[in-house]
């Protein structure tokens, strides 16, 4: 039970993350510690498991694709998507500033983390610089304004997953540069259930599809995947800094002489309380690690 409730918080974390333009679940997936599985267990979508189906062998196929790990992880992440999206948009909306800085909290406080096990060498420190310029650069894209047709439903949700699973580049950002995210965000408040499952199928494909690739990636090169991963989490920052006017970054000072308020001091708070939360998300893991060892 412990498992399963760590896995169902660490999924309403990268649901939470997902929902905001410029923050990725793979991110707090990666922070978390839960990557690699995840990727070897959407991987485990194969002929193996369709053997396993169609012989009838359901609680072998249900280890095989780690079934309890990505029904709590994927049910925290819907319930995060389907109870939190009109919250966040009211915060996008009235009070951007304290949420920008929650995630940069979360994200600042996690990196040393993120890079203490990767033995660096000058080809992992130029893969980290290239991953932080890249997601700079994508960052730096001017969202489109569209009227979207069906299928784009579909294309949408296939670039958005892949964008949830790569640590950095966010689902929800990508969106808005296509213009779906308003289309997206509207389907989910007004349950459109034909849109969403077009959306779905998408996400299925894209997930099947790009997670192979990554994991392809990590076991050919492992240290040096992360080092381009750390880089791409870091360059995203550039995305989510708190003070932003017409998708531009201001200083705080331009900020209040504009809104007559730079809001700094809850930028702070919510800061430190977005790094104290990521502790408290890798202690709890840490917890849940050490009770399953005393456990018998």
């Amino acid at each position: 039970m412990k498992n399963y409730l760590q896995w169902l918080i660490k999924g309403l974390a990268m649901g939470a993350a997902d929902i905001v333009p410029g923050v990725s679940g793979g991110t707090l997936a990666f922070i978390l510690g839960i990557y690699e599985r995840l990727l070897k267990a959407l991987t485990a979508f194969n002929v193996q498991a369709v053997r396993l189906l169609f012989r009838g062998h359901l609680k072998a196929l249900w280890r095989h694709i780690d079934g309890a790990f990505l029904l709590c992880l994927f049910g925290g992440i819907l319930l995060a998507i389907f109870s939190l999206a009109n919250l966040i948009v009211f915060l996008l909306e009235f009070h951007p500033v304290p949420l920008w800085a929650f995630f940069n909290g979360l994200i600042i406080a996690s990196l040393p983390l993120l890079v203490r096990n990767i033995k660096w060498n000058l080809l992992r420190s130029l893969l980290f610089v290239l991953g932080a310029i890249f997601a700079m650069l994508i960052t730096t894209l001017t969202p489109m304004q569209t009227n979207p047709s069906a299928w784009l439903f579909f294309i949408a949700g296939f670039i958005a997953i892949c964008a949830m699973i790569l640590p950095g580049i966010s689902g929800s950002f990508l969106l808005l540069i296509m213009g779906m995210y308003a289309p997206m965000t509207t389907a989910v408040s007004e349950l459109q259930i034909s849109v969403l499952m077009l959306f779905a199928l998408g996400c299925a494909t894209g997930l099947m599809i790009f997670s192979r690739v990554l994991s392809y990636a990590l076991k050919r090169a492992h240290d040096a995947m992360l080092a381009l991963l750390s880089g791409i989490v870091l360059g995203a920052l550039f995305r989510i800094w708190p003070w932003q006017m017409e998708n531009q970054l201001v200083s705080p000072t331009r900020y209040s002489e504009q809104l007559g308020s730079s809001g700094i001091v809850y930028a702070v708070v919510a800061f430190i309380i977005g790094a104290l939360v990521i502790r408290g998300l890798l202690q709890l893991e840490e917890l849940f690690k050490n009770g399953a060892k005393e456990t018998p």
